[in-house]
């Protein structure tokens, strides 16, 4: 007689383990302890099996006749309901290993033997962290161009317009791997160039007339607060390196009787060693920094822990604070001032700027050739470009434009 629902919550444990039969095969297995059992019993190529199908009530009588049926036309196509089941475990188990997240993961594991940046490599794991659990669990050969745009558009829709296209670029990177790695076929986020709102560029506010740059100079001057802050605030225009390779300078990079202060490869934007050579004016600050923070691994300090530099927005927070708005200057701003101010003196080597800078310069061998040719020229020019600065911040006569176009050559006047 087949089983009802009334007759399952009937069933009582006892004191050994028990069967309720239903009907082709399928019975409840009641426990000692409780637990109702749903089980399958069959016969394929001669030899009795049992199938497990879950337990009730999470697996109701009608879900368990619809589980039964479906095994049974297994059998009657000699397919083995245990094996089948056991087969597609291990397909999902491949599945997941092949998922978007889990290619991604292992794309930035590569990235990380092969140098990346730590903030980089953060940079990444955050964009793997957008894109969403459950589009990370999805099957990287799977996933479509029309659910990548779901799931970019929805970052498009708060405006986030560039974490959306690079989201996209991020998600090529990954695909492209796959592809390589033959997990995939193709890359649906290179389908999607163009189908993304384009953001405004944006550049960093930068002020690059002399006189108002010189009264900038005289507000940093007057500015108080946190140590580590008012000499980075300092140290800034003179270095006019990237923000956070300044707040991450470490006393261990210095070289105070070459006067040069060596930035490691894993903390340069191109990852590629810089070598910025130090002013008399440069050298003074980090010494008056020295007895503040000498002792410590960091030049410029965490107010919080010694342990951890100044946070990356610390200088800009300083300029806020000062009077001066985003969209009037910024830490990375300085680095503008300095390539606009030393271009417009017509007194050095554009390549020696771009160098001082730390921009990559395009083909290996000029990039070679850049990192020596021209240090004698960086050297004079780091300590005219201090000089320079006090003068603006006395308020003295600013460097007039050179005229004529200048031939590359070093000017025996600069």
């Amino acid at each position: 007689m087949a089983l009802t629902d009334t007759a399952i919550r009937n069933a009582k444990p006892k004191d050994k383990p028990y069967k309720v039969a239903d009907a082709q095969g399928l019975y409840l297995l009641v426990n000692p302890r409780g637990s109702k059992l749903w089980r399958l019993k069959y016969r394929i190529n001669g030899v009795e099996r049992k199938l497990a199908l879950g337990s009730y009530p999470e697996i109701t009588l009608a879900e368990a006749r619809s589980a039964r049926d479906a095994a049974r036309r297994q059998v009657a196509h000699a397919i083995d309901p245990n094996i089948a089941r056991r087969q597609a475990r291990i397909e999902a188990s491949i599945r997941a290993s092949n998922s978007f997240g889990s290619v991604a993961e292992e794309l930035i594991e590569k990235k990380t033997r092969e140098g990346l940046a730590e903030p980089t490599l953060v940079k990444l794991r955050w964009f793997v962290t957008l894109l969403g659990a459950d589009f990370g669990k999805r099957p990287v050969a799977e996933i479509t161009p029309q659910e990548l745009l779901h799931e970019l558009r929805k970052h498009e829709r708060r405006g986030r317009l560039e974490t959306a296209n690079l989201l996209r670029s991020f998600a090529s990177r990954v695909f492209r791997y796959a592809v390589a790695t033959a997990r995939a076929e193709r890359d649906p986020a290179q389908l999607l160039i163009g189908a993304l709102t384009s953001p405004k560029v944006k550049h960093f506010a930068a002020i690059t007339d002399p006189v108002v740059f010189g009264a900038l100079l005289r507000a940093i001057d007057d500015y108080q607060g946190d140590p580590a802050v008012m000499y980075a605030l300092k140290l800034t225009p003179h270095l006019f390196q990237r923000p956070g390779e300044i707040r991450q300078m470490e006393w261990r990079e210095i070289d105070v009787d070459k006067a040069v202060w060596i930035i490691p490869e894993g903390k340069m934007k191109m990852r590629q060693s810089h070598s910025v050579p130090l002013s008399r004016q440069a050298l003074a600050l980090l010494d008056e920094m020295r007895a503040l923070s000498g002792s410590g691994r960091y030049v410029f300090p965490s107010i919080r822990s010694r342990a951890r530099p100044i946070s990356d927005n610390t200088v800009n927070a300083a300029l806020r604070r000062m009077g001066y708005a985003k969209d009037q200057m910024t830490a990375h701003g300085f680095r503008t001032s300095a390539s606009s101010l030393l271009n417009e003196s017509g007194k050095w080597n554009p390549d020696a700027i771009e160098r001082a800078l730390a921009h990559m310069v395009a083909g290996s061998v000029r990039r070679i050739y850049n990192q020596s040719a021209y240090w004698g020229e960086r050297v004079e020019m780091a300590q005219w470009w201090s000089d320079y600065l006090g003068s603006l911040r006395d308020g003295g006569n600013v460097v007039q434009l050179r005229s004529g176009k200048r031939d590359g050559a070093a000017d025996d006047g600069k």
